[in-house]
C-alpha cells in the first residue's frame, strides 16, 4: 500500500511515519510538509534513508504541487495530519489557521477525487466540541455531541471536519474523521505544554502556568494514537467519526509538579500568567465506539507515558535545543540543499 501523510514533519505526524513504517515496512510512505515553524525535518533523520520512505516539500494548500504528486505518486491513502493548530498562535493570526486547516483540507480532498477516489483520513481534534464543566466528572465528548468551538484554531478544525464529511455526502469520497484528545510523547514542540515545561525546567528557568492551572486535559500517549489511525484506514467504517482519548485525565498544575518531581526541581520555579482568551476548561473523552467497532484501547497510563516522555527528551536534548536555537530550520537545507 503507498500512503500519503501530510504534516509528517510535525508531532504526532513524525510520530506516525515512524510507527507506520516499522508496522508495515513493505509499504511506501510519501511525506508532504511545507516546514513551517513547526515542521522539524530532523524529526525524521530516522527514516530518511529508508527506501520505502520519500519527503516532499509541499504546502497542502497548492492545487498545482499537489496534483502533480498525487499524479506521480498514485498513493491508495491519505491521512492529513497538515494543521496549524497552537491556540495561542490563532488568536493572534487566524487567517493562516483558515487557509492551512480548510483549504488545505479542501484541495487534498480534491486531489483524492480527482486520482481515483483514494481513500482520505482527517486528523481533528477533541477541541471541535468545545469545553465540559469541572464540576461534571460524569460528562464526556461522544461522537454525538454537537460542535461548539472557542478559538480560532477549533473553528478552522471544526469546518475542515464539516467539508470532510459533505465531500462524502456530497461526492461519495471514502472519508473517516478521528478527534483525539492531548497528545504527548517524543518529538513534542517545544512550545507545548509537556516539552516546554521540561525543557523550561531543565534550564531552571520559570515555569509559565496559565490562571491557576486548574484546565483539565484528556491525555493521550502519541503511539497510542497512531495505533488508532492505523486501525481506522483500515478497518474503520466509511463516513464515520471516531474519537481517540487516553482516560487520563489531568489538571495542568499537577502535570508541571509531576515533572518537576520527575526531574528534581523545586515548584518555587511555577509561576502564573494571565489566562488565555477563551480557555477551555475541561476536555474529556469517551472513545466507546472505537473499542466496541475495532477493538482500540489505549495501552499507555499517564504514569508510564510522561516518564517515557521525559526520559526521551533528556537522553535527545540536542533536538529541542536546536528548535529552541532556531538552528533547526537549516536541517532542511543540510539535508536537500546540494540535491
Amino acid at each position: 500500500m503507498k500512503v500519503i501523510v501530510t504534516g509528517g514533519a510535525g508531532f504526532i505526524g513524525g510520530n506516525f511515519i515512524h510507527y507506520y513504517l516499522a508496522a508495515h515496512p513493505d509499504d511506501r510512505v510519501v511525506c508532504i510538509d511545507k516546514l513551517t515553524y513547526a515542521g522539524n525535518l530532523s524529526t525524521l533523520a530516522p527514516v530518511m534513508e529508508n527506501e520505502n520512505f520519500r519527503f516532499v516539500k509541499l504546502d497542502i494548500c497548492d492545487r498545482e504541487g499537489v496534483f502533480a504528486l498525487f499524479e506521480e505518486e498514485k498513493p491508495d491513502v491519505v491521512i492529513n495530519f497538515a494543521a496549524e493548530s497552537h491556540v495561542d498562535r490563532s488568536i493572534e493570526n487566524p487567517e493562516i489557521f483558515l487557509r492551512t486547516n480548510i483549504i488545505g483540507t479542501e484541495v487534498m480532498m480534491d486531489a483524492c477525487r480527482r486520482f481515483g477516489n483514494i481513500r482520505y483520513h482527517q486528523v481533528s481534534t477533541d477541541e471541535v466540541y468545545g469545553d465540559l464543566p469541572l464540576d461534571r466528572p460524569d460528562l464526556f465528548f461522544t461522537e454525538e455531541t454537537p460542535i461548539h468551538t472557542s478559538s480560532p484554531y477549533s473553528s478552522s478544525k471544526a469546518g475542515a471536519d464539516l467539508l470532510v464529511l459533505a465531500y462524502h455526502r456530497t461526492y461519495g469520497l471514502p472519508v473517516t474523521i478521528s478527534r483525539c484528545s492531548n497528545n504527548y510523547g517524543p518529538y513534542h514542540f517545544p512550545e507545548k505544554l509537556i516539552p516546554l515545561m521540561i525543557a523550561n525546567a531543565l534550564a531552571d528557568k520559570p515555569l509559565p502556568v496559565y490562571g491557576k492551572g486548574i484546565n483539565v486535559r484528556d491525555w493521550l500517549y502519541v503511539e497510542d494514537h497512531c495505533k488508532a489511525i492505523d486501525l481506522i484506514i483500515r478497518k474503520g467504517r466509511i463516513g464515520e467519526v471516531y474519537n481517540v482519548g487516553g482516560h487520563n485525565e489531568m489538571r495542568n498544575i499537577d502535570i508541571v509538579k509531576l515533572i518537576c518531581k520527575e526531574l528534581g526541581k523545586p515548584e518555587s520555579l511555577i509561576t502564573y500568567v494571565t489566562d488565555r482568551k477563551g480557555h477551555d476548561m475541561r476536555y474529556a473523552i469517551d472513545p466507546a465506539k472505537i473499542h466496541n467497532e475495532l477493538g482500540w484501547l489505549p495501552e499507555t497510563t499517564f504514569a508510564d507515558g510522561i516518564k517515557k516522555t521525559i526520559q526521551w527528551y533528556l537522553d535527545n536534548k540536542e533536538w529541542w535545543q536546536e528548535i529552541i536555537s532556531g538552528e533547526y530550520r537549516n536541517y532542511y537545507e543540510k539535508m536537500y540543499g546540494n540535491r
